[in-house]
């Protein structure tokens, strides 16, 4: 459980935060990830930007060896993976300040403009990864071997990492997101998408409701849609404040897509 809620979350932030990245040409030659070209085509070869074809093919984890062909991270989850990485591993860094936008217009983590479009994710050298920092792993993995062989790795920025542990921290307490199970007239059941777990939030005559960017109502909110909601714990229900819907999860669902979920 404690896996997955890492592998949602690094969906929701991660992937999120680095989707800037150019997708303008193809990968280097093996062995060029000398910093040349940075962020070109990052997005196109399973990577961090816009597609979601890597999902479940990586992990996320803070590094405790590091070695000429390989690191060792090890996950919040305490699983310790080795991540195989080669001349055609592509490893980035993620700029500093790119989580700075993560507060959105809801008064939570969330909405998120101003991301630092003009910084692309800078490639380094393998060598550059040092024990502590935290990347996230994208490749083919080996449950039986617990193994990564890395296309890309790409290492955390600091102040990105504690703000994702604090959103960890105030989910189901300041924000939810989920995809919507019931709907009681003014209450209503998500999934949450951090942590599989069944959550409830009321509205009110002051919640507000958007659909990217258009103003809609609870009436407009279907099973199946899902949300990103701001708001606050009133007498123990989370009452909400701000809901925005972003319809069936799919590419409208990625952070960044409009007026809605958290980057």
């Amino acid at each position: 459980m404690k896996l997955r809620y890492l592998s949602t979350f690094c969906m929701v932030l991660v992937l999120a935060v680095a989707v800037i990245a150019q997708d303008s040409g193809s990968a280097p030659p093996a062995g060029q990830n000398s910093g040349q070209g940075q962020g070109a085509g990052y997005g196109r070869h399973g990577g961090y930007g816009g597609g979601m074809g890597m999902m479940g093919r990586g992990t996320m984890g803070t590094v405790t060896e590091v070695a000429a062909d390989h690191y060792t991270l090890k996950t919040d989850a305490g699983d310790v993976y080795t991540v195989k990485i080669t001349s055609s591993t592509r490893i980035v860094k993620q700029p500093a300040g790119m989580g700075a936008g993560m507060r959105g217009e809801g008064g939570g983590q969330g909405g998120g403009r101003g991301m630092g479009r003009g910084n692309p994710p800078q490639e380094i050298k393998a060598s550059d990864v040092k024990v502590g920092d935290m990347i996230r792993v994208a490749g083919d993995m080996d449950a039986t071997t617990k193994s990564v062989s890395a296309m890309n790795v790409m290492q955390l920025d600091p102040a990105t990492v504690q703000q994702m542990r604090e959103m960890q921290a105030n989910f189901g307490k300041t924000w939810l997101m989920g995809k919507v199970t019931a709907i009681d007239g003014t209450r209503i059941t998500l999934t949450g998408s951090m942590d599989n777990v069944a959550h409830t939030f009321a509205a009110d005559e002051n919640t507000s409701f958007r659909k990217r960017r258009d103003p809609v109502t609870l009436a407009d909110i279907q099973v199946g849609d899902t949300v990103r909601v701001d708001g606050a714990l009133k007498d123990g229900v989370f009452t909400a404040t701000a809901v925005n819907v972003m319809g069936a999860m799919g590419r409208e669902g990625l952070p960044g897509q409009g007026n809605g979920p958290p980057q």
